[in-house]
């Protein structure tokens, strides 16, 4: 059965035995959702500020987590010491410099089994459960991500916001703003789009723009998704570009994923994550277009895959894992 679709009740309850419940945790680079649910439903959800260990470090990371599994929690009418099993989804969760002290903080709140995989693994599984495939996420960064019928894996992209995530909210927003200048610098002309950008970063001038974009720590330019997605949808060339831009970058990536896993001419499942996709229309639409050019045989799957469903999901498997072991 599919991550992120009901599974039917256990039989716990008809014996009225102890009910078991699960988290699941999507934990980005701007935000963290996570799923309370049973065997079966989603009982309540939650949200908080961003927990990427790699950028935020652990205990701030551990923070954001924590905030939203209480928020869940609640919404679900229970208590942290009830949960049974935790599926937590990161970016860097292969560095276990990162995932040991991380698990470690966590224990001493959470008296239960913790599971900390990557992003792309939870997203994957939420799309297309245990089924071949490849996942495409663009949310604050991007990554194609797959598995061959052998259970072989595989990814494209994914490298970081300096070298690599192409197509990414990041990338969407970098690329605006340099284009913004280039189109200045030949033209003579200040877009509109410019004093949308000075706005939402509230700043006074161009030359503070130039500031903010070349400080360091990097700013957030995913935040600028949706201006340029307005303005894109307003008719703005520029903009109309940059977004066509990130969904042909993106459908690349998911090219070399193919490539790398699947035999040419194969028909596979292709599935998109993140909230570029989910809230761009424009990239959404990019990509299924230079897809289908670089891969006819790809076969997108319309619907945007939860990654927050697919590490509850898995939170439920690794309890039945402990249980029948």
């Amino acid at each position: 059965m599919e991550a992120g679709r009901p599974r039917p009740a256990l039989s716990t309850r008809d014996k009225n035995l102890p009910v078991s419940y699960f988290l699941g945790i999507d934990g980005g680079a701007s935000k963290t959702r996570c799923v309370a649910g049973d065997e079966g439903t989603v009982l309540g959800t939650g949200v908080s500020g961003p927990a990427n260990p790699v950028r935020l470090g652990v205990e701030r990371c551990r923070d954001s987590l924590l905030a939203a599994i209480t928020q869940a929690c609640g919404a679900a009418g229970i208590a942290p010491p009830q949960i049974t099993s935790i599926c937590i989804g990161l970016a860097g969760a292969g560095r276990t410099e990162i995932t040991e002290p991380l698990r470690d903080l966590l224990q001493h709140v959470l008296n239960c089994y913790i599971e900390i995989v990557g992003d792309n693994q939870i997203a994957l599984h939420a799309a297309l459960g245990n089924r071949p495939g490849v996942i495409v996420i663009s949310g604050t960064g991007s990554i194609a991500y797959g598995r061959d019928a052998a259970g072989r894996l595989g990814r494209a992209g994914g490298w970081g916001h300096a070298i690599s995530d192409e197509g990414s909210g990041t990338w969407i927003g970098r690329n605006a703003i340099a284009a913004l200048f280039r189109a200045s610098d030949e033209s003579q002309r200040s877009s509109p789009l410019f004093a949308e950008i000075l706005q939402s970063w509230n700043l006074p001038t161009r030359d503070a723009l130039v500031v903010a974009a070349n400080a360091s720590p990097v700013p957030d330019f995913a935040s600028l998704v949706p201006i340029i997605t307005l303005a894109a949808g307003n008719g703005e060339p520029l903009a109309r570009s940059i977004l066509s831009g990130a969904g042909s970058e993106l459908a690349t990536l998911a090219r070399i994923a193919i490539a790398n896993l699947f035999e040419p001419a194969s028909t596979v499942q292709v599935a998109m994550s993140g909230g570029v996709f989910r809230h761009c229309a424009q990239v959404r639409d990019a990509f299924a277009e230079q897809l289908a050019l670089l891969w006819p045989q790809a076969a997108i799957n319309a619907e945007i895959a939860d990654p927050a469903l697919g590490a509850l999901d898995l939170a439920r498997r690794a309890a039945e894992n402990l249980h029948d072991a």
